[in-house]
């Protein structure tokens, strides 16, 4: 009798009730990507369309046995790492996974579409030091980029100085998104190590229902490396189903804040892999 296996992905994360984002919408993105997702909950929000009104930690002892847990019996083939909002937590996730030789995609979340800040001013340092030398790929959005670099962002040169900034840091490569540029295009800073940089061009989608692009994109991006793409095709995928994932979900009325993207547009059955 021959057994199989899905491609996993292991999510680190806060949780969000609301469902649009962290958590909720990564643990959607792999199941529509035809992954099986794992996850180890990093905070507990208090959120909705509107915004986030309440945060409560996750014990880093408990984040790290979730990680170990999951990395030792499922032995997910890909990463994505978002909220990580204290010192301690940064800390213990980078002790855990640094045993283990896997792909990382890391979204530095710090603040949310609504404008709540998610992340203690501490712990930007650290992330930076222990947790970015760690990641395949990081995936600031402006906001975020502007903290990172220390630098004012209001065009895509500006954006590619940076990124590489942020490229110093000693992560693989940087995916800096444009989407709050104003303007009737979207772009895209790809930077990796010792490579050629590379904007990605898309067209700007009028939608009040983003809550949880960012989620989306770096989830989206850790199911394709985990399906076995190369990163800058992972990117490639992953931008076009967000693309999709936000056209397909403007005209839904979730809450009455900023929605959540329609993940499941068109899913992809579960893959299965021949064990050998």
């Amino acid at each position: 009798m021959k057994y199989y296996t899905y491609p996993a992905v292991l999510t680190i994360a806060g949780s969000d009730s609301g469902g649009g984002a962290g958590i909720q919408a990564d643990l959607k993105t792999f199941s529509a990507l035809g992954c099986f997702g794992t996850s180890a909950i990093t905070a507990i929000t208090v959120q909705n369309t509107r915004g986030v009104t309440g945060i409560h930690s996750v014990p880093p002892e408990i984040v790290k046995g979730q990680i170990k847990a999951v990395m030792e019996d499922i032995k997910p083939a890909a990463i994505k790492i978002g909220m990580v909002h204290s010192p301690e937590l940064v800390q213990a996730i980078a002790e855990q996974l640094r045993q283990y030789p896997v792909p990382v995609v890391l979204d530095p979340v710090m603040v949310a579409t609504s404008g709540d800040k998610l992340i203690q001013d501490e712990t930007i340092q650290l992330l930076q030091q222990v947790l970015f030398p760690l990641a395949k790929v990081v995936t600031p959005n402006l906001d975020e980029a502007q903290i990172l670099s220390g630098l004012s962002i209001r065009n895509v040169d500006e954006m590619q100085v940076a990124a590489q900034k942020i490229l110093q840091t000693g992560c693989g490569a940087v995916l800096l998104k444009g989407g709050h540029l104003p303007g009737p295009r979207l772009y895209d800073v790809f930077l990796p190590q010792n490579g050629h940089l590379q904007v990605f061009e898309s067209e700007f989608i009028q939608s009040q229902n983003t809550h949880g692009t960012g989620c989306t994109l770096s989830s989206a991006i850790a199911a394709y490396l985990a399906l076995g793409l190369p990163l800058q095709q992972a990117i490639t995928q992953a931008r076009d189903y967000v693309h999709q994932a936000i056209d397909q979900g403007k005209d839904v009325k979730t809450g009455a804040g900023h929605g959540p993207l329609n993940h499941f547009f068109h899913p992809q059955p579960l893959q299965k892999h021949e064990l050998e």
